[in-house]
């Protein structure tokens, strides 16, 4: 196992940024990209996988905790009963037994609910300003995209009522209008490739035209694969607007494509406006 990656600020953006025609659509993936709400998931992955380790394995074992991570983020933008078949195979290819997916996936999702219903009602109390679950400077991007005249768009692996909810709640909804796209309630055979290429055609443009924004090596290939450029936001898990990206997320966001990997938005209108013609 290699030793865990240390913290990066940004890296570079590649020779595409350079080469490319104007930038006119952009897709941006919800949780961990505009939303924070979702914040520390995957450490709520790894205790609910937890009590189901083979004999001989403990989550606190460093070696163990970064080899399910590394599999964990590696589906990152996948359905997550995908995550919770993952386990079970881990497991079973262990010598042990693990839940059905799907009892995992409930255990993980109530977990997760919990955290997210107690986030919500401190913003609709009032106790905490609504930016405190949007991630830093993303709304400053967005009003600036908007302002080019760009079409912008969300992408989720998450069911889609709940990103709605979650993008009005957030006050993030005006920037997308109809165009917010989550997965269906039955996520079978339900691809963010697949909803890639009906924006292509819809909207009758080149892949060259697009730009994916997310923190999934889903979205990154797919963008890669139809010839679009490809930013990675290697969201702080912990510290929202912190600067750093989250170490395990740019390895894998970089390996999977992307032209530059970022922590947030705060810096980001400058790297970007290249893109635009701006």
């Amino acid at each position: 196992m290699n030793p865990t990656p240390a913290p990066q600020r940004q890296a570079a953006p590649g020779p595409f940024f350079a080469t490319k025609q104007r930038v006119t659509h952009v897709v941006f993936d919800f949780d961990g990209t505009l939303s924070w709400l979702r914040h520390g998931w995957p450490e709520m992955m790894l205790d609910t996988f937890a009590p189901h380790l083979p004999p001989g394995q403990e989550m606190h074992d460093p070696v163990i905790r970064e080899r399910l991570l590394h599999l964990i983020l590696a589906l990152n933008g996948k359905p997550t009963i995908q995550q919770m078949v993952m386990f079970q195979e881990y497991a079973r290819s262990h010598g042990s037994g693990a839940p059905e997916p799907e009892r995992l996936r409930a255990s993980f999702q109530a977990c997760l609910d919990g955290h997210i219903e107690a986030r919500t009602a401190r913003i609709s109390s009032g106790s905490v300003p609504v930016e405190t679950y949007v991630v830093a400077g993303a709304r400053a991007l967005l009003e600036h995209l908007r302002g080019l005249g760009l079409r912008l768009y969300v992408l989720s692996s998450t069911v889609q009522h709940r990103v709605r909810e979650e993008a009005a709640l957030l006050g993030l909804s005006e920037y997308f209008g109809e165009r917010i796209f989550g997965s269906p309630a039955d996520p079978a055979g339900y691809t963010k490739r697949a909803v890639f290429e009906r924006i292509l055609r819809e909207e009758g443009i080149s892949g060259g035209q697009l730009l994916a924004i997310g923190d999934g090596p889903v979205e990154i290939a797919d963008a890669k694969a139809l010839g679009g450029v490809a930013v990675a936001v290697c969201t702080d898990e912990d510290v929202n607007g912190s600067g750093i990206c989250d170490p395990f997320k740019r390895e894998q966001l970089l390996a999977a494509g992307a032209d530059v990997a970022i922590p947030d938005f705060n810096a980001a209108l400058p790297l970007l406006a290249p893109l635009f013609g701006a």
